[in-house]
C-alpha cells in the first residue's frame, strides 16, 4: 500500500507542469540536486562528461532520455539523434557505447517503424559503436528479444541486449541469448512487477543474480555486470578468481553518480568499469520515474550518497 502510494505521488510530481518548471530552474544548474545523476541537458554537456570519465580510465555508455515516446515522428527523431550522436562522439575523439530503449524507437506504436528506426541506429553505429538494447518492463521482454534476434540473424553483431535477475524466466532467456552468442548486460531489475513474473523478495533476486552471472562467466560474449552491490561485485569477482579469470574478462557496470566509491575501488583494482551516462533535456521525468518505478530506490541512493567515502 505505502509502495503504491510512494508511485503515485512521484508519477504526479513527474506530470506536474509546475514542478517540472521548478526543477528545470534548480536540478540541472551547478550543485543542482539532479546534476549529479544526469550528464546534461546537451551532447555538448555529455561528451564533455565522457571525455573527464575517460581520463579517469572509467568507459561510458550514452543514453539519450526519452522513452515511451507517443508518436511516429518522435521515435523517428529519436532514431535520428542517436546516429548524428555517434557520428558527432566519434568526431570528437572518444569511443562510448549507446544505450537505448525500443519504446523510445517506436515500439509500442508501431513495430515496423520500430524495425527501421533500430535498423538506422545500427547501421549509424557500423562497427565503431555498440550499441546495447535496454530492457523494460516484463511485457517488452518477448517482443525485444524476438526483434534483437531479427537483426542478430541478418548478421548484425554492433548490439547486445539487458537482462534482468529478478524476472523468473530470465534463466531460458539467458540460454537462449548464449545459444547466439550475444553480449548481455546482467542487471536485477528496477520495474514494479507481479509476483507472477519476478522473484518478490530481494534474497530470491540475489540469489537468481549470482546464479546467472555464474553461467555467464562460463558461457557468454562479453559479460557484463550492472550492479551497485557490494555482495554481488564480491561473487562476481571472487568466481572470478575461482575460475582463473582476467579481471578484463567481464566489465561492471554502474550508473552516474552512484557510489563513486566503488568505481574507483574497482578500477584501481584493474577491473573494467563502465558509466551509464543518460543525457537530455528530458531528465526531469527520467529521474521522477526512476524513482516512482520502485520507491526503494529513493533510500537505495540516499544510501548511496551516504556511504561514499571521498577517494
Amino acid at each position: 500500500m505505502l509502495d503504491s502510494l510512494s508511485r503515485a505521488v512521484f508519477f504526479r510530481l513527474a506530470a506536474s507542469p509546475n514542478v517540472r518548471q521548478l526543477a528545470s530552474r534548480y536540478g540541472m544548474r551547478a550543485g543542482g540536486f539532479a546534476r549529479r545523476f544526469i550528464a546534461g541537458e546537451t551532447l555538448e554537456e555529455a561528451i564533455e562528461t565522457a571525455r573527464e570519465l575517460s581520463d579517469r580510465d572509467l568507459h561510458c555508455t550514452l543514453n539519450y532520455l526519452g522513452e515511451s515516446v507517443s508518436s511516429s515522428a518522435a521515435a523517428r527523431a529519436a532514431a535520428d539523434t542517436y546516429a548524428g550522436m555517434m557520428r558527432t562522439v566519434r568526431d570528437a575523439g572518444l569511443t562510448a557505447q549507446v544505450s537505448v530503449k525500443l519504446t523510445q524507437l517506436g515500439m509500442a506504436i508501431d513495430q515496423a517503424d520500430c524495425v527501421t528506426n533500430l535498423r538506422q541506429v545500427l547501421d549509424a553505429a557500423g562497427e565503431q559503436t555498440f550499441v546495447r538494447i535496454d530492457m523494460e518492463q516484463s511485457t517488452w521482454v518477448d517482443p525485444t528479444l524476438d526483434l534483437f534476434e531479427r537483426f542478430w540473424q541478418e548478421g548484425y553483431r554492433n548490439v547486445g541486449v539487458v537482462l534482468q535477475s529478478y524476472l523468473y524466466r530470465t534463466e531460458r532467456d539467458l540460454a537462449r541469448m548464449n545459444a547466439l552468442g550475444a553480449g548481455v548486460r546482467l542487471c536485477k531489475g528496477a520495474y514494479r512487477e507481479p509476483k507472477s513474473v519476478a522473484y518478490p523478495i530481494k534474497a530470491e533476486v540475489n540469489a537468481s543474480f549470482i546464479r546467472l552471472m555464474r553461467t555467464m562467466m562460463r558461457d557468454s560474449t562479453r559479460p557484463a555486470f550492472a550492479t551497485h552491490d557490494p555482495r554481488m561485485i564480491d561473487a562476481t569477482c571472487a568466481y572470478a578468481t575461482e575460475r582463473t579469470l582476467p579481471t578484463r574478462a567481464f566489465e561492471f557496470q554502474m550508473l552516474y553518480g552512484v557510489r563513486r566509491d566503488l568505481q574507483a575501488t574497482l578500477r584501481a583494482r584493474g577491473h573494467r568499469v563502465r558509466i551509464y551516462l543518460p543525457f537530455g533535456r528530458q531528465w526531469f521525468q527520467y529521474f521522477m520515474r526512476r524513482l516512482g518505478e520502485r520507491p526503494a530506490n529513493v533510500l537505495f541512493v540516499a544510501r548511496s550518497l551516504f556511504h561514499e567515502r571521498p577517494h
